[in-house]
């Protein structure tokens, strides 16, 4: 383009654009492990892997757990539902909403898939020293809180 002015700051040296692509690569080698380990696809599995963690869930507290939309984990919820993996039944303190466990069955393919998760995170992580390590985890959670903090005054301008 004529006149087009180069940008400031390279893309690929954007934390947004490493972040997306470091999640891509390693997504890709992820849903395969998941798959080939645990039978089950990355998305249910992000999914049931949240349920087994934080048990028992709403399908918001899913969603939340899970980083999904609430539609996204209402299906993802459904089909672990299908397959018999989780357990849906009526809240006792919300009319309207459910309450999402896992069953026997769902329960040995969470363990099948935090033995998956446990070796994916450590061979993201290998080329890392301890030290680097610690040190990455306490960067990432300040970075996560964050931008935890900038959603919610969004939210807040939002509803205001």
């Amino acid at each position: 383009m004529a006149g087009a002015r180069p940008p400031r700051v390279a893309l690929e040296a954007t934390v947004t654009h490493r972040l997306h692509t470091l999640q891509k690569l390693t997504d890709r080698l992820t849903q395969l492990a998941y798959a080939a380990e645990a039978g089950i696809a990355i998305g249910e599995g992000r999914c049931l892997a949240a349920i087994g963690a934080f048990s028992p869930l709403s399908v918001n507290d899913l969603a939340s757990k899970a980083n999904l939309n609430k539609g996204q984990a209402s299906r993802a919820a459904q089909a672990l539902v299908d397959a018999g993996l989780v357990r849906k039944d009526a809240s006792t303190t919300d009319g309207r909403g459910v309450v999402l466990t896992l069953t026997a069955k769902g329960e040995r393919v969470w363990q099948r898939l935090l033995a998956v998760i446990e070796r994916r995170n450590e061979e993201i992580v290998s080329c890392l020293s301890e030290k680097e390590r610690r040190q990455l985890g306490r960067l990432l959670d300040r970075l996560v809180e964050h931008a935890r903090s900038a959603a919610a005054r969004v939210q807040e301008a939002d509803e205001s």
